[in-house]
């Protein structure tokens, strides 16, 4: 089975070199039972570390069943181990967290990638412990605790068992009970080899070895051994695939660890929870006011210019607006028939007045329009009616007012109906405006609306238009609708062409509109990246955690290692492991996220929305956070060499 020849192990301790072992030549049969002996610093631990597959020699050749095994990689020895070897340990090595039956199917996550409760269950019987198959390892006596070691060693129905002072820990009762177990499996056929300092011990093996100075001093054969037929390693032994199992079972590991460490955890998960909640809420927030503009906006009008008359220049000097060029109803009706491109045309005449009714008087804007307006401005009244075009044309004394005027003028009381003076001048109010709210230092409601030949002839005296409201029949026409415009107006009142830049004033609502959709996606993305900042600190705390958390279960991994695990297990247990810190904390964070949302939605009165793609970015982001802050600690875990794992104190 073993064959080792001139095999020799050393250390380097600072500057000096420490030879553990010296020219080691040892066979060890199928079937044997044999005892290693000696006093501490003798060898016979690294020599069990050394054909158990933890350790690899200096110098030598090691064959297991007739194979070079000395040279292989760690992934390859792990899959040895797991596969031809069980290992007791003095120190039991049961994972604390794990009831007895899973400490014993520990070994198959990495052979079978999974845990076999039944498969559990037969060994603690084969050990008379089915009674404690649910106990944690602190609530197992010594001898309880060796023999779920011993059961987890057989799991794996290995051909050779490894015993480091299996009865150095146990009262005399337990160390006969021990003794009669491993006895009664060399018996079945199972090879034993057992370091050991007990006399009593090495007396009860077939084959006794004594080791001083790293050398074997003596080799004595106390009984015959048995006719067991010769096993080989095979070459498939070595090979392993990938489960997705695998993948499942890791995970459901790395929720156990977090669950078994509650305030470690919760204080990694924090970060994240923080750095999610904080991302979410902004990118609503942010929405939320996109929204809210969009509606103030909406209010002016859609695809929607508004011409001014303009400054020209004569003999060098701008003239100001209104001497040389004005606006008239006139000119309104010419750009309707020759632009086919206008949809709708308001024109607009607009002044300060005093409105009084009764004894109370405000100070308001008073706004001459067409019936066009409710279209272009989307003023529909909420209650009565708008004015009409024969209303208009014979400049009748009606108005349509704000919700400020109706609250400072009439208060609680109905307004339709009642006759109100501006500037003196007495007008019905037939109608209500929409609420629509203040759109910057300007208030919507804050307007009486009155037919625009009613405020042109008979409230300012004005025989000119201050504006005119120009809505278009698609967004694509804007620009050619403009320039079509000045076109006409230009050649209508003779602007020189020198003059013509300056002559007319056309907004286009639509380019201020888009402005301020991206003034606020701007800033939406801003209060984002600010917010994302607390997921990296978040990754951070995670990976300081994790760091921890390795050092602190380095003898864990060390045990992993030895009952088959390799590199790559171990990486994707503690990458798990973060990935579960940042996927539960990213839940929580949208949960916390959700709640300030509808509590910031109730206070400030916006439409904020949590949207999908800020969910699924925010989340997948935190994952990715998990992995990238995981990496380190998960490879410098799996980098950890198994019997340097095995001794950290």
């Amino acid at each position: 089975m073993i064959e080792i020849s001139h095999v020799r192990k050393s250390y380097t301790m600072g500057e000096t070199q420490v030879d553990a072992l010296l020219d080691i030549n040892l066979k060890i049969d199928d079937g044997d039972f044999v005892a290693i002996m000696g006093p501490s610093g003798s060898g016979k631990s690294t020599l069990m570390h050394i054909m158990g597959l933890l350790d690899v020699p200096s110098e030598g050749s090691y064959k297991l069943h007739g194979r070079e095994v000395s040279k292989l990689s760690e992934d390859d020895l792990a899959v040895l181990r797991r596969d031809e070897i069980g290992f007791i340990f003095q120190q039991f090595n049961l994972l604390p967290r794990m009831p007895a039956w899973q400490n014993i199917s520990l070994p198959l996550l990495y052979s079978e990638k999974k845990f076999d409760q039944k498969k559990a269950y037969q060994l603690l019987e084969r050990v008379h412990l089915e009674s404690r198959s649910e106990h944690n390892p602190n609530e197992l006596s010594g001898g309880q605790q060796q023999r779920v070691a011993i059961a987890r060693s057989l799991i794996n129905s290995p051909r050779i068992l490894f015993a480091d002072e299996p009865t150095g820990n146990l009262d005399s009762k337990s160390e006969v009970e021990i003794m009669d177990i491993l006895k009664d499996l060399n018996s079945q056929g199972i090879t034993l080899v057992i370091v050991t300092h007990e006399e009593e011990i090495g007396a009860q093996a077939k084959r006794l070895i004594r080791m001083r100075d790293g050398v074997i001093q003596s080799d004595e054969r106390r009984a015959p051994l048995p006719e067991i037929k010769k096993n080989h390693l095979s070459e498939q032994s070595l090979k392993t695939k990938f489960h997705f199992g695998e993948l499942i079972e890791h995970f459901h590991q790395g929720y156990r660890t977090l669950q078994s460490n509650k305030v470690r955890s919760a204080l990694s998960m924090l970060g994240i929870l923080i750095g999610v909640a904080a991302v979410v809420t902004m990118l609503a927030l942010g929405r939320g006011a996109q929204k809210a503009i969009e509606k103030q906006l909406a209010s002016l009008g859609s695809n929607l210019l508004v011409l001014r008359a303009g400054s020209i220049r004569v003999g060098g000097v701008v003239q100001e607006s209104g001497v040389r060029i004005r606006i008239s109803t006139e000119d309104v009706a010419v750009l309707r028939a020759q632009i086919s491109d206008i949809r709708e045309a308001a024109p607009n005449v607009q002044g300060r007045v005093q409105a009084t009714y009764l004894n109370k008087n405000w100070n308001t804007t008073a706004l001459g329009v067409s019936p066009a307006f409710t279209k272009i401005r989307s003023s529909e009244p909420t209650m009565g009616r708008f004015f009409s075009d024969s209303e208009n044309q014979k400049r009748a004394l009606v108005a349509v007012i704000g919700m400020t005027v109706v609250r400072e003028l009439f208060g609680d009381k109905n307004p339709l109906g009642e006759f109100i003076k501006i500037n003196r001048i007495n007008f019905q109010i037939i109608g209500v405006l929409p609420e629509k709210g203040a759109q910057g230092p300007m208030d919507q409601d804050d307007r009486i609306v009155i037919p625009v030949q009613t405020g042109m002839y008979r409230l300012f005296g004005k025989d000119y238009l201050d504006s005119v409201d120009i809505e278009v029949v698609s967004p694509d026409k804007l620009d050619t609708v403009q320039d079509s415009i000045k076109e006409v107006l230009n050649k209508r009142h003779r602007v020189p062409v020198s003059a013509q830049s300056d002559s007319f004033q056309i907004f286009n609502m639509a380019d201020l509109q888009s402005a301020l959709s991206e003034s606020s996606k701007t800033m939406s993305m801003l209060l984002s990246s600010i917010a994302a900042i607390s997921l990296l600190v978040g990754g951070i705390g995670i990976m300081n955690i994790m760091l921890v958390s390795v050092t602190e279960r380095t003898r864990e991994i060390g045990l992993r290692k030895a009952v088959g695990a390799r590199k790559f297990d171990i990486m994707m247990q503690f990458l798990a492991e973060s990935i579960v810190v940042s996927v539960i904390g990213g839940l929580l964070g949208l949960m916390l996220a959700w709640g300030v949302t509808v509590s910031l939605a109730k206070t400030l009165g916006w439409p904020m929305t949590i949207t999908l793609d800020s969910v699924m970015i925010s989340f997948f982001f935190s994952v990715f956070i998990g992995i990238i802050f995981g990496i380190y600690p998960a490879k410098k875990a799996s980098d950890l060499h198994p019997i340097d794992a095995l001794r950290h104190e």
